[in-house]
C-alpha cells in the first residue's frame, strides 16, 4: 500500500490534521494527563468530522462556486482557515465554555489537577511550602518562578529562597541564593499567601 497515494494523502491530511490541531491547542490550555496513544487518531478524527460539521455551509457554498479557477489564493486560504485556523479556535471555544459557572455546575472542570489550575493562572503569591520531614521552605512566586504542569510532576522553582522567622512570617531573602527547586516526592503541603503580605 502506498501511502503517498493522493488520494489517501488528501484523506489524512482532511480527517487527522484538524483533529490533531484542536487536540494539541485544546491540551495546552488544559494541562492533563498523557492521552492514550491508542486513542488519539480516533479522537482526531472526531474533532476533525466535528470541525467539518460547523464548517459544512461555508465548504458546500464554496464548492458550488468558480472561485478554485477565478481566484485560488482565496480558495487555498479558505482551506488553510478549515484546515489549521477553525480547529484551533474550536479549541479555544470549547476550554473557554468549559469554564463558565453552567458547566462547572454540571460537567467536571477541564483541569484535572488543582495544582495545574492554581498555577496556570501565573498570578504572584508568596509560597510556604512544609516539606514531609516538618522543613518548611518559602520564597515569592514570580514572573520568574516557575510551577510544571501535567503530565510532568508537580515541581515548583522559586526565584528567591526567603528565611522564615520564628513566628512564621518571611523576613528576608538568603543570602547568595539564586532560589529552590522544590520536588513532588518532598512535598506535603503548599500554602499561598497573597503577595506583598508575605513579609509583613
Amino acid at each position: 500500500m502506498n501511502i503517498w497515494d493522493e488520494n489517501k494523502l488528501v484523506l489524512f491530511i482532511g480527517f487527522v490534521i484538524p483533529g490533531f490541531i484542536a487536540i494539541k491547542i485544546y491540551d495546552l490550555l488544559n494541562p492533563s494527563t498523557t492521552r492514550d496513544t491508542s486513542k488519539y487518531l480516533i479522537d482526531a478524527i472526531a474533532y476533525s468530522s466535528l470541525n467539518y460539521a460547523f464548517l459544512i455551509s461555508p465548504i458546500v457554498y464554496l464548492e458550488k462556486t468558480q472561485i478554485f479557477t477565478e481566484s485560488p489564493v482565496l480558495y487555498g486560504l479558505f482551506y488553510f482557515f478549515v484546515l489549521f485556523l477553525f480547529p484551533g479556535f474550536m479549541a479555544w471555544f470549547w476550554s473557554k465554555l468549559r469554564k463558565t459557572e453552567y458547566f462547572q455546575k454540571n460537567a467536571p472542570h477541564p483541569t484535572l489537577k488543582p495544582w495545574d489550575y492554581v498555577f496556570s493562572q501565573r498570578k504572584c503569591y508568596w509560597v510556604k511550602v512544609t516539606l514531609k520531614d516538618g522543613t518548611k521552605l518559602a520564597g515569592p512566586y514570580t514572573e520568574k518562578s516557575f510551577a510544571s504542569s501535567a503530565p510532568a510532576e508537580e515541581q515548583i522553582y522559586l526565584e528567591e529562597s526567603w528565611v522564615i522567622n520564628s513566628e512564621g512570617g518571611l523576613e528576608r531573602p538568603k543570602e547568595m541564593s539564586e532560589g529552590v527547586i522544590i520536588m513532588p516526592s518532598e512535598i506535603s503541603y503548599v500554602e499561598l499567601i497573597r503577595y506583598g503580605d508575605g513579609d509583613e
